[in-house]
């Protein structure tokens, strides 16, 4: 069994747009680690919300 694509297009629920939003988020986050870590390489994440709150993320050695 394989996952299936999804349309990428505005989620219109609210409350399910803000968990996914949150989901993606962390991700994001994850793997930005994750290559600064392999890679040796310095990274800066900035991501504003749609109600303009910023999440950022920054490596350091």
């Amino acid at each position: 069994m394989t996952r299936q694509k999804i349309e990428i297009k505005k989620i219109d629920n609210i409350t399910a747009r803000q968990v996914t939003f949150s989901k993606r988020r962390r991700g994001l986050f994850k793997k930005a680690q994750e290559l600064s870590t392999l890679c040796d390489a310095q990274l800066a994440l900035i991501v504003f919300s749609s109600t303009g709150k910023l999440y950022e993320y920054s490596s350091s050695r």
